[in-house]
């Protein structure tokens, strides 16, 4: 640690994201990227791009790419909000909506960058354990909050939840604000967008990362009423007025148009999923009931850590979490089918896959 830090620098624990490895020839399971390339027309956009534009700064609003969500969501652009990626929309909702008396309650085990904005950010927040077979239960959540988060489908467990037990939280929580991340919500589950239009206190947070291959590109946005809307600008105009650059925006729009391409890849990933599901069954593997764009799944005698190790050292990345209770579980992305027959064969050969426990 640096003597020059701040005391609350010294105290934080950083979110690490997934290895990005630099050496060739690895199968890439670790990160829930998309493992099709982003729609044929935001290409033709990015190829196209005149670069004498460069020179200028690109549009502060956002306002085509505003335009588009608003279309494609049928929303107003004063219930919409763009940042870069869903991270920063993510941090900018922490700062603008968390920090109050009560805590802000969160699932024991979901994405992992929410305590850490928690502590940035210095907002007190309680862990709501999940219900067996790791299920989230928002009759949990009835108590004093200063607000509420929870990721649709849940990560890294895989599972979602109906929107009607989303309205029945909402009938109830009406004092403070409610967030629903839905990075994965294209793979199965159903959005609660259509519940903005009727609680002002819902805000719905979703990414071009995931089911529209556009993870490079750093392209989030939130959907909600415009009062919260008008929350996210202030923060955000007090950070960082142009946090889209041009190239993001506009091969975003054309993501966005593109419905038929994003049907079919995501359609794709969900039937990749389903084989996946039952080849790792017949290999010993428990999977949680997925919704998104990867399996959380366990091996009945196996360490976790032992399979990430050799599906490593035989360059297959998969995700492992070392947290107790969640840490005799892989989080396996989804590939193209030719990537999870090589991820079932690799596991194949694995000297003890077929053995039976005898413990």
């Amino acid at each position: 640690m640096s003597k020059y830090w701040s005391d609350a620098i010294q105290r934080l624990t950083p979110y690490v994201p997934g290895e990005q490895p630099k050496e060739i020839g690895i199968t890439k399971l670790n990160t829930n990227e998309n493992p099709y390339p982003p729609s044929p027309k935001a290409a033709a956009v990015i190829n196209g791009f005149d670069t004498a534009r460069l020179r200028l700064y690109s549009d502060p609003d956002c306002t085509r790419l505003k335009d588009a969500l608003a279309n494609h969501f049928d929303v107003a652009r004063e219930n919409v909000f763009v940042g870069n990626g869903s991270d920063e929309v993510l941090a900018h909702t922490f700062a603008a909506f968390f920090q109050h008396e009560h805590p802000l309650l969160l699932p024991e085990f979901t994405y992992s960058f929410y305590p850490v904005y928690c502590n940035l950010y210095n907002i007190a927040f309680k862990q709501i354990p999940l219900r067996d077979e790791f299920v989230l239960n928002l009759d949990d959540y009835a108590e004093p909050n200063g607000g509420i988060i929870f990721a649709n489908p849940n990560a890294p467990t895989s599972r979602a939840i109906e929107l009607g037990e989303i309205e029945a939280l909402l009938k109830r929580n009406t004092e403070s604000v409610v967030v629903v991340d839905e990075a994965y919500v294209d793979f199965g589950a159903a959005s609660a967008v259509e519940l903005t239009q009727r609680y002002d206190n819902l805000l719905v947070i979703q990414t071009l990362s995931k089911s529209r291959s556009l993870a490079g590109m750093r392209v989030g946005y939130a959907i909600g009423h415009a009062d919260l809307i008008a929350g996210l600008e202030r923060v955000k105009n007090s950070f960082n007025s142009y946090p889209l650059d041009m190239l993001a925006i506009e091969s975003a729009v054309a993501a966005i148009e593109d419905v038929d391409y994003f049907r079919e890849t995501t359609d794709k990933i969900m039937l990749t999923r389903e084989w996946t599901a039952e080849r790792l069954a017949e290999l010993g593997f428990i999977s949680l009931p997925s919704k998104t764009n990867f399996l959380f799944s366990r091996h009945r005698f196996l360490p976790a850590a032992e399979l990430m190790g050799y599906l490593r050292s035989n360059k297959v990345l998969v995700r492992y979490f070392s947290k107790p209770g969640i840490d005799h579980y892989l989080r396996i992305t989804i590939g193209t089918p030719e990537e999870m027959q090589l991820l079932i064969s690799t596991l194949e050969k694995h000297p003890d896959i077929f053995k039976m426990d005898v413990s």
